[in-house]
């Protein structure tokens, strides 16, 4: 649907809102794309309040957990804390399946140690594994 390079020690949760605007689905009879996903499943680490609210405002259902520490700081603050996030077991157990993807792609040996220099080089070759993938299955 959408891929986004970033730099190694750059975190995979701030960059959430910049890979579901990138999304671009055409639909079949012609129009306009959908450029909003039915639901997102995240870890931990994907719930920050700026993702939250992102998904909020878009009106876009979401499985992700809520860490300890968020929760305890909710329930602290009492009423001004607002409501207990929703937590779908049976969608979060799905959520394997992205990691499994992330390394079937990773089983191309262009993928994985990435010898290309450019990053749009790199994004062409990850570009490719994927339509692989996809046409095996």
């Amino acid at each position: 649907m959408a891929l986004l390079l970033t730099p190694g020690q750059w975190g995979d949760a701030p960059q959430m809102i910049e890979v579901l605007d990138r999304i671009r689905v055409p639909r079949p009879l012609g129009g306009r794309p959908r450029t909003r996903p039915d639901h997102v499943s995240g870890d931990k680490a994907y719930s920050s309040r700026r993702n939250r609210s992102y998904l909020r405002r878009r009106d876009i259902r979401h499985t992700i957990p809520e860490p300890k520490d968020q929760r305890a700081n909710r329930r602290r603050r009492g009423s001004a804390g607002g409501r207990p996030t929703g937590f779908d077991r049976d969608h979060y157990r799905r959520r394997n399946e992205v990691e499994r993807t992330i390394n079937r792609l990773k089983n191309s040996r262009a993928v994985a140690t990435r010898y290309d220099k450019r990053a749009y080089v790199f994004h062409g070759t990850v570009t490719a594994a994927a339509i692989r993938l996809w046409l095996r299955q």
